[in-house]
Order: C-alpha cells, then structure tokens, then sequence
C-alpha cells in the first residue's frame, strides 16, 4: 500500500521540506549580510548565535517531517559521553544529501553547531550554498592530478582554506565536520576505487591532516559517526522523500584525539606514513562496527 501511495507522498513532502529549508535559510542569509556591514565583534557573535540557532531549527523541523512521512525509526547509539562546551572533529561516512540534515539535527543540545567542508560546487545551490556562506563554512575546491600538474600553483589551495577557516572556529565551541571518504559512496565508486573495505570508501588523510595540525590543541574529542539506512541504501534520499525510509541508524563512538596524529602531514615523510596508518586502523574499525550494525 505504500509503495502505491509513494509517488503522492513524495509530491506533498518534497515541496514541505523545500519550504522548510527556504526559510531558515533566507532568515541566515539576512543575518549573514547584516554581519558583513556590521563588522562589529558583539554583534557577529550574537548574529552567529542566532544564525545556529536557525541552522538546528530547520534540521529539527525536516526530520519532523522525515518522521511524519516515513515509518521510520531512528536509532541512535551513543557510546561516550558528549558536550555542547566542547570542540569536536566528527569524522562520518557519506550516503546520501540526508546525512547532513541528520547530522545538524543530532548536534542539537548535544555538541555545538556543526560546520561542514563543502565542495565548491554546492555554493551555487539554491539556499544552501549562501546559507553555508553565511555561517563560515569552508568550501574546498579540489583538482584531479592532471589539472595540478598543468597548473602547479594550484596546489595546496584548499588546504589553505582549511587553515583560514580553522582559524575562525578557535573563539567558541565547535564541531568540524569532515567526509573523510570525499564524496558520496556508491557501489559504482566503491568498485572504482577498489576499496578494501566492506562499507567505505578509501579515506582521504589531507583535510583531516592539516585540520588536527591546525586545532588539534582545542579539540576536546573525535566523534567517529557511522550514518546506516539498512532498508533504504541504494536511494536514501528519494526513499525519504516517497515515505519509505524504515530505519535510520546513527552510531556515535567518541574517541580521544591523540597526540600522535598531530604533525606535518605535507613535510614529514614519516609522519605522513603514520598518519595514514592510524587513519587507516581508524577506518578498519569502522567498517568492522558498520558491519555489525547491519547484521540481521
């Protein structure tokens, strides 16, 4: 019955949740303007307070409607203890679109507003791109290997975006958020690249690299998060919208950032090689607890 009913739920919760994030986000657009002819430090922070404030209403709101239209239910395991006083580097897997709606919610009165590592594309989506603009978050362009070989000066470009933008999150408590893998998986990318992992996608060390070298002193934990949507993994995103979403998982394990993964990832031959080991053991782990979840 309701798969027949699908295409009628999608035309009336499609529209819902456009509305819901056209709305947040011109009210954090508007502040975000405001703070940019008002460059004075009080009023910055109380418009980025308000301005978060905006961000996890519109994420609370579309997982209401994510709830009302789906028979869904989310599932969140915890495992460590959180804060909304502290600063976090989350490290999470990538699905689908959906991923960050859930993660904006699931900040809410637990860590502070999360801000995201955007691909430079995504400035130019409707809403979402001025809106991401207007909170500080970063976003990356990256070059394939062909393109920096013609163009040498290129390199290292978004890792000097990193660095600016870190700079900013020092003053209060924040959670940087980084797709380690670097983009959506899918078993197309997954064969692709020939990952060695069950789950994942390989991961990429640079970001994350330069984002512990940069705020490794501030961070109070790693939140390792696995997002799973056992029914629903080919289309998260058109199965939420059609009302056919059963389960959401969202597993959180909070680790300790340690020391030894604080270095010169682009200088340190060395340091580079354990780096990429511990990332490496890192993801083991999370493939190995992924494949848990979605045992039967």
């Amino acid at each position: 019955m309701r798969k027949l009913l699908a295409p009628l739920i999608f035309v009336i919760h499609t529209p819902l949740q456009i509305i819901n994030l056209g709305f947040w986000a011109s009210i954090i657009i508007s502040c975000g303007l405001l703070k940019l002819v008002l460059p004075v430090p009080a009023i910055r922070h109380l418009l980025m307070g308000f301005m978060h404030f905006a961000m996890q209403c519109f994420g609370f709101i579309s997982v209401l409607l994510i709830k009302l239209f789906n028979p869904v239910k989310v599932i969140y395991r915890i495992d460590g203890t959180l804060s909304v006083e502290n600063w976090y580097l989350l490290i999470a897997n990538h699905l689908s679109y959906l991923d960050i709606i859930l993660l904006i919610d699931f900040s809410r009165k637990r860590i502070p507003p999360p801000k995201f590592f955007l691909k430079q594309e995504l400035i130019w989506l409707p809403f979402v791109g001025l809106g991401a603009w207007a909170l500080d978050m970063p976003f990356m362009k990256r070059y394939s290997r062909s393109y920096l070989e013609k163009y040498p000066h290129k390199k290292g470009q978004d890792i000097d975006t990193t660095r600016r933008s870190c700079e900013k999150y020092k003053t209060s408590p924040t959670t940087v958020i980084n797709f380690v893998e670097g983009t959506r998986f899918t078993r197309a990318k997954h064969q692709l690249r020939k990952s060695q992992f069950a789950h994942l996608l390989p991961p990429k060390a640079g970001g994350i690299a330069f984002t512990l070298a940069t705020m490794g002193d501030l961070f109070t934990n790693l939140l390792d998060i696995s997002l799973l949507y056992p029914d629903n993994e080919a289309h998260p995103m058109m199965s939420m919208l059609s009302g056919q979403m059963t389960r959401i998982i969202i597993d959180v394990n909070v680790l300790t950032v340690p020391v030894e993964a604080q270095g010169d990832y682009f200088a340190d031959d060395s340091f580079r090689s354990r780096f990429q080991h511990w990332l490496n053991e890192l993801w083991i782990n999370k493939d190995s607890r992924i494949n848990q979840l979605l045992e039967p």
